[in-house]
């Protein structure tokens, strides 16, 4: 199995605590010209800051760790294992705004298999951090690769970025759609067509 790679080094960073947090969005209240003491704004400060753990919940967990759990009782099974159209929130890490979507995961095994919601998992963790949706591809088929060593993976994802339909350029339905591929998938074309076609995007 290849050596697991370092989490982020953001991981290791020392972080501020809740009330130097709060006292943060009541900056940027004031900033954008309201009262953070009026009643509609008083209990907001608290307020993003639990939303912030949950949209950044994927600093706090490792996919590699994940993907530890692996089974090799597959009856001889060596074709495609297929995930679609699995949801996705996260947040542009150039304005700290959503990029909602959808990410496709298949793989091949070679000596093992993965339970279908550790793959889910996968998507999640690196979802829930600032992103790239380029970054967030490349992750996510490199750690199924490295830990379930696979014939190949294929991740393709589609993401609508608010960046783009709430502010700048405003065009919204756009969708950006990413992919990378490892193995049998970059390499034989049969092979990824048929992974494409059964997403819907042969």
């Amino acid at each position: 199995m290849s050596s697991k790679p370092k989490l982020t080094p953001v991981n290791a960073i020392a972080r501020p605590d809740r009330a130097e947090a709060e006292k943060a969005v009541r900056t940027l209240l004031l900033w954008a010209g309201d009262d953070p003491d009026r009643e509609g704004l008083k209990a907001t400060p608290e307020r993003v800051v639990r939303s912030y753990e949950e949209f950044f919940a994927g600093y706090g967990a490792d996919p590699y760790d994940v993907l530890q759990r692996t089974f090799e009782e597959v009856e001889g099974y060596d074709d495609m294992v297929i995930l679609r159209g699995i949801r996705f929130e996260s947040y542009c890490e150039h304005h700290m705004v959503p990029i909602i979507g959808t990410c496709h995961v298949a793989y091949l095994p070679k000596n093992r298999v993965v339970g279908i919601s550790k793959l889910a998992r996968v998507i999640e963790i690196y979802s829930k951090r600032l992103q790239i949706q380029e970054k967030m591809t490349a992750q996510i088929a490199t750690a199924i690769n490295d830990v379930l060593e696979p014939r190949g993976v294929a991740v393709v994802v589609e993401g609508e970025h608010q960046c783009m339909t709430t502010r700048g350029v405003h065009k919204p339905g756009v969708a950006m759609v990413t992919s990378q591929m490892t193995g049998v998938f970059r390499d034989n074309p049969v092979t990824r067509s048929e992974f494409l076609a059964m997403i819907g995007k042969g």
